[in-house]
């Protein structure tokens, strides 16, 4: 936590201000350690506060470091106008994206004369390089996600439902020791598996359904994000196979475009042009990944307005689709960390080739 404080405050220094101030979770687990839902972080070049009301003090004063800890009662941004002032601030930056603009003006209110200036991903940008310790605990998220899906996989039944199928595969990453799922986990069947982020329904599993998966979970705060898909018995007909064999080797090719050095808009243009090319580009709508960390969607984005520059660290999702209506998708999605001359994919123990499930 020390290297992240003094980061930014080589930044605050780049830019003349005093402090810095966030009222955002992941922005404060990722400076302090410190994971409760509310809290705040100031910033100046001689010191580090985490505000906490009564419910998070002793959390806080266990899982911070490099700040010192108080407990507050009232507004938490009111008191952050006060501590600002306190700490003889004159200016003081935050992150636009990651405050609302009530939050904002009542920072302002509490706060007379000093100035709050917008500094659009001041930490945000460090967040994007993963260190060591992070890619551990990323990996460990990861093995989970693999290990649970795995054993739901080879559970499913004919009758079980999509909302089952979810809920079992939470309780499996809680039952392997994560903290939580990192999103609401997707369990699609058959023709629904046409719908990019569907919510599971009480659809049951019958032969010849699609079953596509899409699942994470934390571990010590950190996300794992991965996608495979699945045949229930057996293949729906020629189109799915094509699909199914479209997708993977599009997934293959962004894969193979992974590096340091590479642009984000490269990647997803390796696998788009490939779907294109077999005529499903306009059922393949969403971008081809996203960094993950403390939270499961991060920057940056892998998609064709990307202006970002892949650098080694990064830890992203790679995962192009195809989604007919009325009929099923495909989509395959791995995590991987980005390397100097390629990536370390962190999901490679569950098999992407085409699989039925036979039961």
């Amino acid at each position: 936590m020390e290297t992240r404080m003094a980061a930014l405050r080589a930044r605050l220094a780049e830019r003349g201000a005093d402090a810095f101030f966030s009222l955002d979770p992941p922005t404060n687990a990722y400076l302090t350690g410190f994971r409760g839902t509310t809290s705040a972080v100031l910033v100046t070049v001689g010191s580090a506060v985490l505000l906490c009301d009564f419910r998070y003090t002793e959390q806080a004063r266990l899982q911070a470091s490099a700040c010192e800890v108080t407990e507050v009662t009232g507004t938490m941004e009111a008191r952050v106008g006060e501590w600002l002032a306190k700490l003889e601030s004159r200016s003081a930056l935050f992150e636009p994206d990651r405050v609302s603009f009530s939050q904002h003006e009542a920072v302002r209110a509490a706060a007379p004369g000093i100035t709050l200036a917008p500094a659009p991903g001041l930490v945000e940008e460090l967040r994007q390089i993963k260190d060591e310790g992070e890619i551990a605990k990323i990996r460990a998220a990861c093995h989970i996600a693999e290990s649970a899906l795995a054993d739901v996989v080879d559970g499913l039944r004919a009758g079980v439902t999509e909302r089952e199928t979810a809920a079992r595969l939470e309780h499996e990453f809680k039952r392997r020791g994560a903290q939580r799922a990192s999103f609401d986990t997707i369990a699609l069947f058959g023709a629904r598996s046409s719908l990019p982020h569907g919510e599971p329904t009480d659809k049951p599993l019958e032969e010849g359904d699609i079953v596509l998966i899409d699942c994470g979970c934390m571990v010590d705060g950190y996300c794992s994000d991965l996608t495979r898909t699945f045949f229930f018995g057996r293949i729906p007909g020629d189109w799915a196979k094509e699909i199914y064999l479209c997708v993977q080797q599009a997934q293959q090719a962004a894969l193979a475009a992974l590096c340091a050095g590479a642009r984000a808009s490269e990647v997803d243009a390796a696998a788009r042009n490939l779907i294109a090319r077999a005529g499903y580009g306009p059922r393949f709508g969403h971008g081809t990944g996203h960094s993950v960390g403390i939270e499961v969607h991060e920057n940056p984005r892998l998609n064709m307005l990307s202006k970002a520059v892949l650098a080694a660290g990064m830890a992203v999702t790679v995962e192009p689709g195809i989604y007919l209506p009325g009929r099923g998708g495909v989509r395959i999605e791995d995590l991987a960390v980005v390397t100097g001359s390629g990536c370390d994919i962190l999901t490679a123990g569950i098999s992407k080739d085409l699989q039925v499930i036979r039961k």
